[in-house]
């Protein structure tokens, strides 16, 4: 049974959440204000986090943030009942995998939750030992969402994993940004791709050897980016 926290501080709607996701088969923990989101998602193990923007104490961006800086990996979608783009992608750029804007249809959000986990790795899928490809300084393993350097876990995100996959499976073709937009986001997101270029620049960070002068993912002025030599 997958398990999801709800990290939201309006009780209607967090008690409405609780209820809709159990009633869809999801176990469910929660969190009512900020510090306590923050402490249960750095301690405990989920599959998804669902995280208001506003939150009493610590926001929800500053919790995304911190999750991510500890290495934290789990899928997270944000709430936000703000419509400025600028929230959605400093959300998106600070490690959010998704976000949807209040009012919302339930409908709309299980579907983002199903589609999030069905991209979401699963421990139990397959017998074999998961293979290892060679992505610049990086060992890395899509299916279980790990990468090592050396003997060392490097700590990425999932929307890292998911766009240097894409890379990967397009390797030595270029793949503009629209594209990468499309394919790792969705085309319904607002997302511009400045948004894009961020994750390429944190990308390059853990997988050149000088990322300042790429030689595993370069820029195609104009139109995107080129994964080139991933072994």
């Amino acid at each position: 049974m997958k398990k999801i926290l709800i990290v939201e501080d309006e009780l209607n709607m967090m008690k409405g959440l609780k209820d809709n996701l159990e009633f869809e088969g999801y176990e469910t923990d929660f969190a009512t204000e900020g510090n306590t989101g923050l402490q249960k998602v750095i301690n405990n193990t989920y599959d998804l986090i669902l995280l208001d923007v506003m939150l009493p104490e610590v926001s929800g961006l500053d919790i995304c943030k911190a999750a991510r800086k500890k290495g934290v990996n789990t899928p997270i979608i944000l709430l936000t009942a703000k419509g400025e783009e600028i929230d959605k992608v400093l959300g998106l750029e600070l490690g959010a995998d998704d976000y949807i804007t209040k009012p919302f249809s339930l409908r709309e959000l299980l579907a983002r939750i199903k589609a999030i986990l069905r991209r979401a790795p699963n421990g139990n899928e397959g017998s074999l030992e998961p293979q290892l490809v060679t992505v610049g300084n990086l060992k890395v393993n899509f299916k279980n969402y790990v990468a090592i350097e050396g003997s060392q876990e490097v700590k990425m995100s999932h929307k890292e994993f998911e766009i240097l996959h894409y890379l990967y499976n397009n390797v030595g073709k270029t793949v503009d940004r629209d594209d990468l937009m499309s394919n790792v986001w969705g085309i319904n997101y607002e997302i511009t791709t400045r948004t894009v270029d961020n994750f390429i620049l944190k990308l390059r960070q853990k997988v050149e050897a000088d990322p300042n002068n790429p030689r595993i993912i370069l820029t195609v002025h104009g139109i995107g980016y080129k994964l080139v030599h991933p072994e």
